[in-house]
């Protein structure tokens, strides 16, 4: 069942706390902690080059790498059960036909993502992100770039989906902050289009 997240200027978000079933999510989460294909890469940031503070994999259409933060990736061919996710998570963003995925491990609390935008411009204007969560729930941060005062906080759970969508990238960062409460892993597959 869909939940609109409301009142928040400037963006169009919609969560869907029970996205996938307990069993649907318990498999995907294990078919993706089985895999070998997590890497940690550098990034650069502020200037330096960086481990990131999590693991990444990038699925996706051949031909379509992906940029962000001085890092180019090459996709993997998306597996069976990650291509059946992203027809369902197409069904629920308006027919978005998403060729990529970014999937993050954090492996613990200590894993992280700093605040920023999915803003690449090969994702376009006003691009469509559908995020799936799997594992250990984390506390997802936003703020707005302009108005100081405009934040919100979202307890994403073990096999939900919140698409960002509209001018969500263009006016809001977002994070998933460090926290000492967690110690069983997440992962986080998040859908996009690359144009």
């Amino acid at each position: 069942m869909e939940t609109a997240i409301k009142n928040l200027q400037d963006a169009e978000l919609e969560y869907y706390p029970d996205f996938l079933t307990k069993e649907e999510a318990d498999r995907l989460l294990r078919f993706l902690l089985e895999s070998d294909s997590w890497r940690q890469d550098k990034i650069k940031l502020f200037g330096k080059e960086v481990l990131q503070p999590r693991l990444t994999i990038l699925f996706g259409e051949s031909g379509n790498t992906y940029k962000y933060s001085g890092l180019e990736m090459s996709p993997e061919p998306f597996p069976d059960i990650i291509k059946t996710l992203k027809y369902k998570c197409e069904e629920e963003s308006n027919g978005i036909k998403f060729n990529i995925c970014l999937a993050n491990l954090y492996r613990n609390g200590d894993d992280s993502m700093g605040w920023h935008a999915d803003d690449e411009k090969e994702l376009g204007s006003n691009p469509v992100i559908a995020s799936i969560s799997l594992g250990a729930e984390r506390v997802f941060h936003l703020k707005h770039k302009k108005l100081q005062n405009a934040k919100h906080k979202i307890n994403l759970l073990h096999g939900s989906l919140l698409v960002m969508k509209g001018t969500t990238q263009e006016f809001w960062k977002h994070q998933l902050p460090k926290t000492k409460k967690i110690i069983a892993p997440r992962v986080n597959l998040t859908f996009r289009k690359i144009i």
